[in-house]
């Protein structure tokens, strides 16, 4: 979580073996969908679902074909894709489903820049997506956004922006606050300015450490910095013991994550509606970053940790 909106920090085991192996894997399932030919409407073969190239979406495009799999539905799994590839498999007709996040398909593919809610965002881009095949499906409970962070013995009882700023200006201006965000977000025009300005963070430029993104949780784990800026449900949110605090202005756009089928697709498997929207009600960011957790951080398969929570609820 190829987007202009994030590029998500590498898994915490990052042994020059499993890089290569997922590099060339990733690799070969591009090769794969650019050469494969779309497939005809109506056409018996399997369901083919797709899933991008971080954790969280490796979980989700697993358990979805597992799922299926276990509905008696013949699904194939192609993951380890770019977001931009993902999405053009999807229009072209060479993936059937896939999980995306609202604001990647709204900001990045339809190009819209009004700042809209939750419930909104969702209206919107499942209405601009219709209209190009694709059916946005119910939305989960999950909001994989930025926000910051702070080690939880530094939050000291701030749980909001709100609150952080207006200690942070009650603390004067001698008082250091160092920020480490990620490079594309403190460039950005929609980024750590209008963030400042948003809130009234009173951060200078001695304030603020530019950094790689998986860089900034070691820094918050090493209680290097105040606060870092991270990925709601990144599974170290969990494994470095951080404090999220409110977005209680609502300034970062929504990510919910919602299953996306073609409508060919759809109209062939009528089921996949029903199915996928029960496995998207089992899904909160409290559950994901619980799975990313276990992936990330205690090295778990990710094919056993999405089958392990789809046992868990009953869905296989």
């Amino acid at each position: 979580m190829t987007s202009n909106r994030k590029r998500r920090p590498a898994p915490i085991f990052e042994g020059r073996l499993y890089w290569l192996v997922v590099a060339l894997g990733a690799a070969l399932a591009a090769v794969l969908l650019i050469t494969a030919p779309a497939r005809a409407q109506g056409a018996a073969e399997p369901v083919r679902v797709g899933g991008k190239n971080f954790t969280e979406q490796l979980i989700l495009s697993s358990m979805t074909s597992q799922y299926l799999r276990a509905k008696g539905i013949d699904a194939t799994l192609t993951s380890g894709l770019g977001s931009t590839l993902m999405r053009q498999a999807m229009e072209s007709g060479q993936l059937d489903v896939v999980w995306d996040y609202t604001g990647t398909a709204l900001i990045v593919f339809n190009k819209v820049e009004e700042k809209l809610d939750g419930p909104q965002s969702y209206a919107r881009v499942k209405a601009l997506d219709a209209a190009k095949g694709l059916i946005w499906l119910e939305a989960s409970a999950i909001n994989n956004t930025y926000a910051l962070a702070m080690p939880k013995e530094r939050a000291a009882g701030v749980t909001t922006l709100s609150a952080y700023a207006e200690k942070m200006r009650a603390e004067g201006e001698d008082k250091r606050h160092p920020l480490a965000v990620d490079m594309e977000f403190a460039a950005r025009p929609d980024g750590l300015e209008p963030l400042k300005t948003a809130y009234g963070l009173p951060f200078t430029r001695k304030d603020v450490i530019q950094l790689d993104p998986g860089l900034v949780y070691t820094a918050l784990k090493n209680n290097q910095v105040d606060l870092g800026l991270v990925y709601t449900t990144d599974g170290r949110v969990k494994g470095f013991d951080l404090a999220l605090l409110e977005d209680d202005l609502h300034f970062f756009p929504p990510y919910n994550a919602v299953p996306v089928v073609r409508k060919a697709v759809l109209d062939a498997h009528p089921e996949l509606a029903g199915l996928l929207n029960a496995l998207a009600a089992t899904l909160d960011n409290a559950a994901m970053t619980d799975m990313n957790y276990q992936v990330d951080i205690n090295q778990q398969p990710v094919e056993k940790v999405a089958g392990d929570f789809l046992r868990s609820h009953g869905l296989i």
